[in-house]
């Protein structure tokens, strides 16, 4: 029988343990989201294993207007992770990380990763299918960067999936009480959640005319304005981040006819959570549309 010395032992047991020892000593994953809910996911899913900075994260910025800065493109050169909606949402984005290359950067383009296309409307987010589709790309990619994470990615992945299942009861039973109904909006933000909940929505052409910065035309503000007056709608959603005053003379409108009111946010409020947000928005809805709406 051949005896193996203590020392050569312990040799051969330090080198089986360096490559894990090598991952484990990684720092962190810079990560760098165009705005702040993929920023909240991403953080979410890597927890120690990213550090991640949001672009767009003040609720009082119109995202439309926004324009870059050179600290965002700093940032968005150093990355190891990047993620932008695209859908034509955050075009400065593919600017700026075509100004920077880098062969070890990983750029998650949401937009893509769901099949959508420019000319879509581009309020991915709000329909939880889309969080699931980049928890799962996010957690591939931080693990082929990091392999020593992957039982907490995994472990934190799992928990934020069992969020999304509940959102996903609490849209079908909605969907189940207010499919049908008649809303309407100054923009198209809930575009994708009134589709899962069966709504239908009137005076889109006004709120894409909005979106994009251009003067609906007026034969659209008399019909929007109409649907108001006559309670034609059970509901009207407001970008609470935009200040055109076509959308503000809507919203009063609407207020002064008695139709529920609810503003809507294209960036994630503070001191809260993607789950959190998106339920609380279901839940906002659920109370204007089966009657407990309270103003």
């Amino acid at each position: 029988m051949i005896r193996l010395s203590r020392r050569t032992l312990l040799l051969s047991a330090s080198a089986a343990l360096a490559p894990a020892a090598l991952h484990a000593a990684l720092p962190p994953l810079g990560v760098v989201a165009a705005e702040n809910f993929y920023g909240d996911i991403a953080r979410t899913i890597g927890g120690e294993a990213v550090i991640v900075q949001s672009i767009l994260e003040d609720p009082n910025q119109d995202p439309h207007l926004f324009e870059a800065s050179p600290s965002v493109a700093a940032a968005l050169a150093k990355a190891d992770l990047a993620i932008e909606n695209g859908v034509g949402y955050d075009p400065w984005m593919a600017r700026l990380l075509a100004a920077a290359p880098s062969s070890s950067r990983e750029v998650i383009d949401v937009g893509a990763l769901i099949g959508a296309k420019e000319g879509d409307n581009p309020h991915i987010w709000y329909d939880p299918r889309t969080a699931r589709r980049l928890a799962a790309a996010l957690s591939e990619a931080i693990v082929q960067k990091r392999p020593a994470a992957r039982p907490g990615v995994e472990e934190r992945r799992r928990t934020f999936e069992a969020g999304l299942d509940r959102l996903e009861r609490d849209i079908a039973a909605l969907r189940a009480q207010v499919a049908g109904q008649p809303v309407t909006a100054t923009e198209p933000v809930l575009g994708h959640l009134f589709a899962r909940l069966g709504l239908v929505v009137r005076n889109e052409k006004f709120q894409w005319a909005v979106m994009n910065d251009t003067e609906p035309t007026a034969a659209d503000v008399a019909a929007f304005e109409a649907d108001l007056r006559n309670h034609r709608v059970r509901l009207l959603v407001y970008n609470a981040q935009a200040t055109e005053p076509i959308a503000a003379r809507m919203r009063d409108i609407a207020q002064s006819a008695g139709i529920p009111v609810i503003g809507v946010y294209e960036t994630e409020p503070p001191h809260t959570s993607y789950l959190r947000w998106i339920g609380d928005t279901l839940a906002a809805l659920g109370k204007a549309l089966t009657g407990e709406h309270r103003g």
